[in-house]
């Protein structure tokens, strides 16, 4: 009789016991769809960043990105149409950090002349993430052409350096166009110090030639 009892309470402590981890696992709320569509999609883009970086666009193939995320094609397929449709994505996602950097550098109380000093120092800094520059102004143009790059810059982030450069020279009153020319040559200074700066110049020596090309532009 000992035993059955034993028996019988350690069965009854094994019931308690699965009952519990079933309540667990249904009160622990389940991924909806676009939870684990979202989480796949952000795999796909970490892991295509990875390689495009380490070996570029044109080595780097579609299933070295499924490897690496640890997922099938057809999931690939299923978010991005193609390699290059990848590609254009990573590159939209750093041109959003790069905006967004550049963004809270500068917040409205700053005078113009500081507001864009301070986004040119958040430039720097936001080229200086490991891989940015390769993609954004090497491989970026290289594979996607300089008129898809440009129209990915005015989205993100381009409005915001014509935005206030005008506010800058407002006192001028220069036509819209030669405004938007001006941010254009500009933005084409910053690019080219941050490759130089990448390719390990002195920033403190470029981002001193960038004040003083400000301070020619909004105070000739």
């Amino acid at each position: 009789m000992l035993s059955l009892h034993r028996s019988f309470s350690y069965n009854l402590y094994v019931s308690v016991i699965n009952i519990q981890a079933v309540c667990m696992q249904q009160e622990k709320p389940r991924r909806s769809n676009r939870e684990r569509s979202d989480t796949t999609r952000a795999a796909i883009l970490d892991a295509a960043r990875e390689l495009f970086v380490a070996k570029g666009y044109a080595d780097t193939a579609t299933p070295d990105i499924v490897a690496a995320a640890g997922l099938t094609r057809g999931a690939l397929y299923h978010h991005f149409e193609d390699k290059k449709a990848l590609f254009r994505a990573v590159i939209e996602g750093e041109s959003r950090e790069v905006a967004a950097a550049i963004e809270r550098s500068a917040p409205d109380a700053l005078p113009p002349r500081e507001a864009l000093l301070a986004g040119a120092a958040a430039y720097f800094d936001a080229m200086a993430v490991p891989g940015r520059v390769r993609l954004l102004l090497l491989d970026g143009p290289a594979v996607l052409g300089v008129t898809t790059m440009a129209v990915i810059d005015a989205a993100h982030g381009g409005r915001t350096l014509e935005e206030g450069l005008g506010t800058a020279m407002a006192p001028h009153r220069l036509e819209e166009k030669t405004v938007k020319a001006m941010a254009f040559l500009l933005s084409a200074a910053f690019d080219r110090a941050a490759l130089e700066i990448d390719a390990g110049a002195a920033r403190a020596d470029y981002a001193y030639a960038i004040g003083r090309l400000i301070d020619r532009l909004i105070d000739p």
